[in-house]
């Protein structure tokens, strides 16, 4: 019965492991999705000149989970008539960071963003994506370095804890 006990402890501290590295893979891509939407965000605004709600709604049918549901609810918002545009920014971004791996940088890079959404004309506007985009660059340099540094040794780190504690309880 030990042996079992100590088998299953072993698998879950190795399962531990192997989501923590998964999370750091995950980050860079989600940073990049981001990086896209904003791009996307950016033409809309400049080229097409359509209204953020719109604009919401095309970067959500062109990009994948979870910054789709991300740009989503900022359309349905929008489309509800939601009047503080902040505070539905905000919202989306806590949404955001409860189902993605991005870490608190994105966060208030994002949040940051979403100060300036919709408070300037069309060139201080493109200034402002632009400065989101270089911002976001760093954190997704930053993400790849960790993800390269520490992806493998989640893994291992995982496995080691657990039969570590297993030797010591033994």
């Amino acid at each position: 019965m030990k042996w079992i006990g100590a088998l299953l402890f072993i698998g879950i501290t190795t399962w531990f492991g192997f989501e923590w590295s998964q999370n750091l893979t995950k980050r860079p891509k989600q940073i990049r999705q981001i990086k896209n939407a904003l791009q996307i965000l950016e033409a809309e605004i400049l080229y097409s000149q359509l209204p953020l709600q719109d604009a919401f709604a095309t970067i959500a049918k062109q990009i994948p989970e979870p910054s789709k549901s991300f740009f989503s609810y900022l359309a349905a918002s929008l489309e509800k008539r939601e009047i503080d545009l902040f505070a539905t920014w905000e919202n989306a971004v806590k949404n955001l960071m409860e189902t993605s791996s991005l870490s608190s940088n994105e966060k208030e890079i994002l949040n940051q963003f979403g100060r300036t959404l919709g408070q300037h004309d069309f060139s201080q506007q493109q200034k402002h994506i632009q400065l989101t985009i270089s911002h976001l660059e760093r954190e997704l340099e930053d993400a790849i370095d960790d993800q390269n540094r520490y992806g493998k040794m989640a893994k291992s780190l995982g496995f080691l804890c657990g039969l570590f504690i297993v030797l010591l309880l033994i």
